[in-house]
């Protein structure tokens, strides 16, 4: 599966920018997107933006990507055989 994570960009130094995504700071290439300005939300996927997103959007992506993590018991490791004798 290929998935695409909201973050808001916090520093842009050439063509990588900084990315706080759920408070954790990445760096993404901002080829695909060179307009991409301090204070936005996008999409990072791969390591590259690919898309610009309204905070509305990015905050409601993030709460259904908690609570698709929240439900699959896989994504946390809480799976019956990883439970120990």
């Amino acid at each position: 599966m290929c998935l695409a994570v909201p973050g808001k960009v916090v520093e842009i130094s050439g063509d990588e920018a900084t990315i706080e995504v759920a408070g954790i700071s990445q760096r993404a290439n901002i080829g695909l997107m060179p307009d991409i300005e301090i204070g936005e939300w996008c999409l990072v996927h791969t390591g590259f933006i690919i898309q610009r997103l309204s905070e509305e959007e990015a905050e409601e992506t993030l709460r259904l990507l908690r609570e698709y993590i929240d439900a699959v018991p896989e994504m946390t490791g809480d799976r019956q055989g990883d439970r120990g004798a």
